[in-house]
């Protein structure tokens, strides 16, 4: 067993947060996005494009695994695996899924959550002829499967030392994307039920 108290002895937020204008965010999350893992690549964070991916099983409990990101714009986050592995059944079962990532020497996370659609076997095929021949080995045509979750929320995480760290949430609207504080988010959550 973990001793809690040697948990909360361990030093945490110990990277250095890059400067953030509050006042020049893009109007879409994408843009944001691409700025800051460029920016983790940039500053050295290994394996930057490695993320968290969530499902669930037919018994609605919770799957998660770390994948590589394959590409990210208007049509969504991209992923790719198996078709008939576990993560392909439970998509199948249910099209939504959440991303997470972690760039720690940054102190920054993006979570990503919405619904699940399916590339086209074009893409599916053009992702697979990508991977090295040995990543191909044994993977018979039709069997790769690149999925794209195309997002309803989004989620920048910066944090600051202080504990009075920045959220930034983007939710994807009938006209587009709008994007606030998280907790002037909640403060007007609280007046429109209050």
């Amino acid at each position: 067993m973990t001793d809690a108290g040697w948990l909360r002895s361990l030093p945490s937020l110990t990277g250095t947060a890059p400067a953030l204008d509050l006042h020049a965010l893009p109007v879409d999350p994408e843009t944001l996005f691409g700025e800051w893992l460029t920016d983790a690549v940039d500053r050295g964070v290994p394996e930057a494009h490695a993320m968290t991916l969530a499902t669930v099983d037919a018994d609605g409990m919770p799957d998660a695994r770390t994948l590589i990101l394959k590409e990210v714009g208007a049509h969504g986050w991209a992923f790719a695996g198996h078709r008939d592995s576990a993560k392909g059944g439970q998509l199948r079962q249910n099209p939504a899924a959440a991303l997470s990532f972690w760039w720690q020497p940054l102190m920054r996370a993006v979570r990503v959550r919405g619904r699940v659609v399916p590339a086209s076997e074009t893409e599916s095929a053009a992702d697979l002829a990508a991977r090295s021949a040995a990543a191909r080995a044994g993977i018979a045509p039709g069997e790769w499967m690149l999925w794209r979750v195309v997002p309803e929320r989004v989620e920048f995480w910066q944090g600051r030392a202080d504990r009075n760290h920045a959220r930034i949430v983007y939710r994807r609207g009938a006209h587009g994307w709008t994007h606030r504080m998280l907790r002037a988010e909640a403060a007007a959550d609280r007046e429109e039920s209050g």
